[in-house]
């Protein structure tokens, strides 16, 4: 038996499968990383057989056997189907694939707003569909969908981004719905501006790629992102933390919920 302990708190996912999409890399993979430490059998989800194999090693490498791998593009039905298929049971689904990137408004057309809706949307959409009635038969359950807050501060230079993740939070109160009273939550994940490559490489974007990274990244949260109260981007392990809060038996009582951790960037005192 595996335990995370944080003072008093104990997390044990002993004996759980748990399914995260797009985990070979980011925020993903520090989600798995964590689900593993705490106990979960976890599958790790990509679309290439390279990295999907080397985020299993790392996995492996650190919490023996915890982590298999399923080459799969989630984001179209043919992948979804076998991600499904090749997955087994799953007691933890945690939708994490996503993509964004900067566009100005009036210049995104009919197919970028597709292929967001497609890739952030229907992915978790489509998995939670087919396994979420699973989770309900057996009388336990999580599903866990990775949301932004683009969700709620559309930004002007990406608003199919943002869009799309408010698609997100409405899917997952809605599902959540159809989940009620069976011991299967489901709720969303607000993530701030978090540090992984993919933000590297828009923080380079937006402010140039003349600067050092610290720099780069200062420059950033100041001009693009100055509603941070932390003043920095998130490390992928402080997503991961909340997730494998959420994906446990201590969080029973949370579902159809939007939880925030956005480093304090959505000015709200309501969650």
């Amino acid at each position: 038996m595996r335990l995370e302990r944080t003072g008093m708190v104990s997390i044990d996912l002993t004996g759980k499968t748990a399914l995260v999409t797009a985990s070979s890399a980011g925020i993903g993979f520090a989600i798995a990383l964590r689900l593993a430490e705490a106990g979960a059998e976890v599958i790790v989800n990509g679309r290439s057989e390279e990295s999907v194999a080397r985020a299993v090693a790392e996995i492996n490498a650190q919490v023996e056997d915890a982590a298999r791998g399923v080459v799969a593009d989630a984001a179209d039905e043919a992948g979804a189907a076998t991600l499904v298929a090749q997955a087994g049971r799953v007691d933890v689904l945690v939708n994490n694939l996503g993509i964004f990137e900067a566009a100005e408004a009036l210049e995104i057309d009919d197919a970028a707003w597709r292929r967001f809706f497609e890739t952030n949307v229907l992915s978790g959409v489509r998995l939670t569909r087919e396994l979420l009635p699973q989770m309900i038969q057996r009388g336990w359950g999580r599903v866990l969908n990775i949301a932004s807050d683009s969700a709620v501060v559309i930004p002007a230079e990406m608003i199919h981004y943002g869009t799309s993740k408010t698609a997100v939070l409405g899917a997952s109160r809605g599902f959540a719905k159809a989940a009620a009273g069976t011991g299967v939550t489901v709720n969303s994940v607000i993530a701030g501006p978090t540090h992984t490559p993919g933000v590297e490489e828009f923080v380079a974007q937006v402010v140039g790629r003349d600067l050092p990274w610290e720099e780069a990244q200062r420059e950033f949260m100041r001009t693009a992102r100055p509603q941070s109260l932390l003043g920095r981007l998130i490390e992928p392990n402080e997503i991961a933390n909340m997730v494998v809060y959420l994906a446990s038996p201590l969080a029973s009582a949370t579902t159809g919920a939007a939880v925030r951790v956005d480093g304090g960037y959505v000015d709200s005192i309501v969650p």
